[in-house]
């Protein structure tokens, strides 16, 4: 357990840029937020909940792959840092052109009286389908685990990250089930977007120039 703290100044720069992503709006958090203002705070927390697995799904893959991956060919951590990074400024990219955009969450649409298991599945579907999601794991568990680390500390960079994200996904249900809320987030959108785009520019540029 000491040896796997020891790491927590590489974790901690990972689980940040987990946080910016988990909170930037995506194809997910879309999804949460049309869901718990037209069908209210149960629909919210079931899609959560399916989001919430479909995260899962690729955190596991992406970790229990890195684990065995990154012990044999020390190349692959280069290019998989090469990789992460350049999508990590893609991410910037793609957040400060959002900086000027001017979406209308009230335009996402989400299908009527839905079962829940219908709204699980819709969760699911839409995140282990997007290409964020999938890469952006393999980012954070290369920015937080340098060559050698022990397998335990991808366990503990999936622990911390997929608890923060459920309570992310659940909280983004509760407070987009209010009236108040979309007046809220967009006046506070640009600063939002504009803080993700400059922390996915550092950690890129980081994970870039990182040495193995």
């Amino acid at each position: 357990m000491h040896e796997t703290l020891s790491y927590l100044p590489q974790i901690l720069p990972a689980y940040i840029a987990y946080i910016v992503a988990v909170i930037s709006p995506g194809p997910a958090i879309m999804a949460i937020v049309s869901t718990s203002m037209v069908h209210g705070r149960k629909a919210g927390m079931t899609i959560s909940l399916g989001i919430f697995a479909g995260s899962f799904t690729w955190a596991c893959a992406a970790a229990l792959g890195l684990a065995t991956i990154l012990n044999t060919y020390a190349v692959a951590l280069e290019i998989l840092k090469i990789f992460g990074g350049l999508y990590l400024l893609y991410l910037a990219y793609k957040a400060f052109k959002a900086v000027r955009a001017n979406p209308d969450i009230k335009q996402a649409t989400t299908p009527k009286n839905m079962s829940t298991r219908a709204l699980l599945l819709r969760g699911y579907g839409i995140h282990v389908t997007n290409p964020k999601a999938i890469f952006a794991w393999l980012a954070i568990i290369a920015l937080g685990m340098p060559q050698g680390a022990p397998a335990s500390v991808a366990g503990l960079i999936v622990g911390i990250c997929l608890t923060t994200g459920f309570i992310v996904f659940m909280g983004y249900a509760v407070l987009f089930s209010t009236p108040q809320a979309l007046k809220i987030y967009s006046s506070l959108r640009r600063w939002i977007e504009g803080a993700m785009a400059a922390f996915y520019c550092f950690a890129g540029l980081k994970l870039l120039t990182s040495r193995i």
